[in-house]
Order: C-alpha cells, then sequence, then structure tokens
C-alpha cells in the first residue's frame, strides 16, 4: 500500500478545477541478455511496461533510464536484425517508402508488430513519404560512380534504360529552367560540384571542378555567386504515388507518417483533415524540416504538426553547412516550446556505414544533440544499409546515456526558458500543473513521476519540462501509448485504468512492485489527468499532483 508523504495520508500539494472539455552479442548478465531471456514469457504474462525499460530499472534504477528516444531506419543491412534493435533500444522503426516494394514494406512491419505482441516491446512504426523531390539524378549502376576533375559530363532528362558513361538522368523535364552558363551544379551538399558550360536544350553540360563519388539517386542543387538558386516548380507536396503509400500505411496499422519537403502548414493541415475523417487522428503527423521553404514557415508548420523531423541531409542541399548547428539548435528548442516532439536526423554516425567505430566528432554530433533537449535521435544509412547497425545503436545509446547523466550532474534543466502555450484557462491549468510538478519533482528529488492519462496530452506537458526524474504514462489507450513513444523521458504503458484515482494508483504500484520496478521507500509524484476523474454527468473536474512514498 502506498503512503503520502504527509503523515495523515495523501498530500495534494495542488489541486485545481478544469473544464471538462479540456551488435554484438549481449553479455550475459547484461540489460540486452536479460530483456531476451525474459521478453516471451513477460508477453505472456501481460506486462504493461516493455521489456526494454522494465530491464534498465531493474539495471540502472530510475535515474538509469535513458530519456532520449532512439529510432532506427529499417533497410536491408538490419531487417534481420529488427529482435536485436528492439532489445538495443530502437523505439521507433522507420520505414522508407522511397526503397524497396510492397511485400519487402510490409514484411518489415508485420515482423515489428510481432515483436510488440509477442516479445513484449512497444516499438512504433514510421514511414516516410517520398514526396516531389526535385532534382534527383541517376547514372544507372548499382555502386558509386567517381567524378574525375576536369571531366565532362552530361545531365539530362531524356528517359532511357540503358547505362551511358558520364551521363547522369534527372528525374524532372524542367530541371534546367533558369540556369546560367557558370552556375554551379553540386551534387548531394557537397559530395561533388560541378560549373556549367553548355545548354542544349533542356540538358545541361557540366564540367567536374571538386571531384568526388556520384551515389544512385543523388540529390542536385544549383548555385549562383554563393547563394543557391531558388525555383518553385508548383509541385505538390504529396504525389500520387504519396498518396498510395499512405493508404498502404493506414492498412498495415502505421503510428507516424514522416511528410517529405514540406513546404509550410497547409501540406499538414490537409494531410490530418484527410485522416481524421476516417477516424484516423491517432496517426501523428511529422513534418521533415529539410528546405530552404520550410524554414521560412516554420513556427506555422511546427504547430500545424504533431511532431518534427530535421531532415540535415537535404536541408543541407539547399543552406550553407555551416548553418546547420545553429539551425538545428533554433528548431529543437522551438519544438521543446511548443510542445511538439522533435527527431534530429541524418549521417549523425555515418562512417559506420563502413567502419565498426564512429568518429569522435560523430560521438560529438550526438551529444550535442542530446544536450539541447531532442526528443530523439535517428539512424539513417548507418542501420538502413550499414555494416554494424547493432553496433551504431549500441554507441547512440551510449552517447545519449552519457550526456543525459552530465546534464542531470549540472542540473541543466533549471535553465530551459518556459513558454506559454495554452489560451483558455482549462488548458492554462494543465499546462501550470505539469510545470509546477516537474519543478516539485526536481527539488523533492523523487524517484518517478507517475501520470495518468488518456490521450498523452498531460505527459507532453511534463515532458516538455525535461524533469530529471522519468515520467511513467499510464493509459488505456493502445494508440495513445504508441504516440507517447517519442517524448523526451516517457515510459508509455498501457493497463485498464478506472476514474478512480486511488485505485489505479494502488494497481499500477502492485504491478510494478511485482516486475521489480519499484521498492518499498521509492517516492513517486502522481499527476491526475482530467480525463480520468470525470463522473458521467460531471460539468467541471479536477486535476491534481500528490507526492507519495510507496509501502
Amino acid at each position: 500500500m502506498a503512503t503520502s508523504a504527509a503523515a495523515t495520508g495523501t498530500f495534494p500539494y495542488l489541486v485545481a478545477a478544469a473544464s471538462a472539455s479540456s551488435s554484438a552479442r549481449p553479455r550475459r548478465g547484461s540489460v540486452a541478455y536479460r530483456i531476451r531471456a525474459s521478453s516471451s514469457a513477460a508477453a505472456v504474462e501481460g506486462a504493461a511496461m516493455d521489456v526494454v525499460s522494465e530491464a534498465e530499472v531493474r539495471e540502472k534504477g530510475f535515474m538509469g533510464l535513458r530519456k532520449t528516444k532512439l529510432v532506427c531506419t529499417v533497410g536491408p543491412a538490419c531487417v534481420g536484425e529488427l529482435p536485436a534493435l528492439a532489445r538495443g533500444g530502437m523505439g521507433v522503426a522507420r520505414v522508407n517508402l522511397c526503397h524497396g516494394g510492397r511485400d519487402w514494406h510490409r514484411a518489415v512491419m508485420r515482423e515489428v508488430r510481432r515483436l510488440n505482441d509477442e516479445e513484449g516491446f512497444c516499438v512504433s512504426l514510421m514511414v516516410d513519404t517520398e514526396g516531389s523531390q526535385l532534382l534527383v539524378a541517376d547514372h544507372g549502376g548499382a555502386a558509386s560512380v567517381k567524378a574525375e576533375d576536369g571531366s565532362e559530363w552530361l545531365f539530362t532528362s531524356k528517359r532511357t534504360d540503358e547505362t551511358h558513361p558520364f551521363t547522369m538522368h534527372v528525374n524532372f523535364d524542367k530541371f534546367s529552367e533558369g540556369i546560367l552558363v557558370g552556375d554551379e551544379l553540386v551534387i548531394d551538399g557537397g559530395m561533388a560540384t560541378f560549373e556549367v558550360t553548355e545548354k542544349v536544350g533542356n540538358d545541361l553540360r557540366c564540367k567536374c571542378t571538386d571531384p568526388g563519388l556520384l551515389l544512385p539517386r543523388a540529390k542536385l542543387s544549383f548555385w549562383r555567386n554563393g547563394k543557391l538558386v531558388e525555383r518553385n516548380f508548383g509541385l505538390p507536396t504529396l504525389s500520387a504515388k504519396d498518396w498510395d503509400d499512405i493508404e498502404f500505411g493506414i492498412a498495415e496499422g502505421v503510428d507516424c507518417i514522416a511528410l517529405s519537403f514540406v513546404k509550410d502548414a497547409n501540406d499538414i493541415k490537409y494531410l490530418k483533415t484527410y485522416l481524421s475523417r476516417k477516424s484516423l487522428e491517432h496517426i501523428k503527423i511529422f513534418a521533415k524540416v529539410e528546405s530552404l521553404e520550410s524554414l521560412k514557415n516554420l513556427k506555422d508548420i511546427i504547430e500545424a504538426s504533431d511532431g518534427v523531423m530535421v531532415a540535415r541531409g537535404d536541408l543541407g542541399v539547399q543552406i550553407p553547412l555551416e548553418q546547420i548547428p545553429a539551425i538545428q539548435e533554433a528548431i529543437v528548442e522551438l519544438c521543446r516550446q511548443l510542445n511538439k516532439p522533435v527527431i534530429v536526423a541524418s549521417q549523425l554516425l555515418e562512417s559506420m556505414v563502413e567502419y565498426p567505430t564512429p568518429t569522435r566528432a560523430e560521438v560529438a554530433d550526438v551529444s550535442e544533440a542530446v544536450r539541447q533537449y531532442a526528443d530523439a535521435v535517428m539512424l539513417s544509412a548507418e542501420s538502413a544499409i550499414g555494416a554494424y547497425p547493432q553496433k551504431a545503436l549500441a554507441v547512440l545509446r551510449a552517447a545519449s546515456e552519457r550526456m543525459e547523466s552530465w546534464s542531470r550532474e549540472e542540473n541543466m534543466q533549471k535553465l530551459l526558458p518556459q513558454h506559454q502555450l495554452a489560451i483558455a484557462l482549462p488548458d492554462r491549468i494543465s499546462e501550470q500543473i505539469c510545470t509546477s510538478a516537474a519543478e516539485m519533482a526536481n527539488n523533492l528529488a523523487v524517484d518517478a513521476i507517475f501520470v495518468y492519462t488518456k490521450h498523452g496530452h498531460m505527459a507532453s506537458l511534463l515532458s516538455r519540462n525535461r524533469p530529471n526524474p522519468p515520467i511513467f504514462a499510464f493509459t488505456d489507450n493502445a494508440n495513445s501509448r504508441k504516440s507517447m513513444n517519442l517524448y523526451w523521458g516517457v515510459i508509455p504503458l498501457q493497463l485498464p485504468l478506472s476514474n478512480n484515482m486511488e485505485d489505479n494508483f494502488k494497481q499500477t504500484i502492485k504491478l510494478m512492485k511485482s516486475k521489480g520496478s519499484v521498492k518499498s521507500g521509492d517516492t513517486v509524484l502522481v499527476v491526475a489527468d482530467s480525463d480520468l476523474n470525470r463522473p458521467c454527468a460531471a460539468t467541471s473536474v479536477f486535476q491534481s499532483i500528490q507526492v507519495r512514498i510507496v509501502d
């Protein structure tokens, strides 16, 4: 039985009224080893906590729980290693619908669902739309091709099934409109550079000025006098293929859709309206920030979306490389202020595509994203086509845990500025309760925060404050559990909940004690969400913060 911090029982520190509208093989004894040994049994028992978090709590205690979430792009290199990646901390499996066919995509998604249903994991499914990707060129080969200094190349939109030497086939007929002789053609943000020497109809003849590798599906950009040549071809953000991909993802039960090449908030609103009409509001829309247009409309895009992915690879094609770090930090901070989860992606551990250890600079890059309190960091090519997907994930996890530990030691959370989001009084009450709860949790050095929530909103508000203790979010909604999987510091659990908060607390304490996750003497700060306390005919409800000590 739980007792309170006060001698008389439960200590309600704050109560407020609110409106009802409101890879290497795991070592024996390691966390990963115990997950593998017990995951099937945990699934059979119907454990509310995923097996990775459960093992981490037993191994490291509450404060040892990793707060930053890990996203892995699934590709040919790791499709057979999904169980190992899940044991290694993968919280979101990302499937890029630009690559592979339907049968392959379907097999990956069903394997992820099997891991969740049968082995006790909680891995969310994210799909990427291809978007109207302008200016993608291909040399027709399966591997990279070296462009030598001074070599002459033809960039053409003419379709052909044959491979021609020194020829790149561009995906858009009007790619050369507005381009002048003397302009620079840059491949993949600087992998190779050419000078336009001649226009031949819609084609361009170019001379290589900076030699480098030309990869399949290389991205092109044109520069003039040190500035990007901006052109608007009027293509929709979502192509016909994208709509087919979205329908496929819906049929396969995806949790998130990452929308590529978002131009403005209307792109997000249009897709969300489409999903709402199908009663699929639980599918979250993440805006990929990867173009100048998205940067110009950044705040509106973030407000309209359910989350953001900072796609630094494509973004680096359109802006000078030296601007990327400052832009990343600004996006991460704005997302936190606006209470939207943010994923930092692209080239975090790029060298591990080929090598078993990263560069020190790459580890510093990961650590900087964690220091900025990004909700998640993501592996792209490192896990999709790299030689060492499990090792790359292990590095990502270790670097995240170490930086989080340092931030707690430095008490960095006190430096986070607060930004009022809500306008209506009930929403302002919820926001203030969660802000106060996070401050209390830090000041009282409680072991954990429990929040009981229907849709995850209170959990997100707590996460926004980046408190020191982990946030255990209890919900009876499976979709809400998956959507909370990308909130910083939140461990989502699913179990039946009642309108009686005392019963809910007793039930969750009993469950977590049976799993060895809590013990007598642990201090828990409990936040009640209004959704769960509402009597049938109530016109107002109460939200509360309580401090409880476990017997």
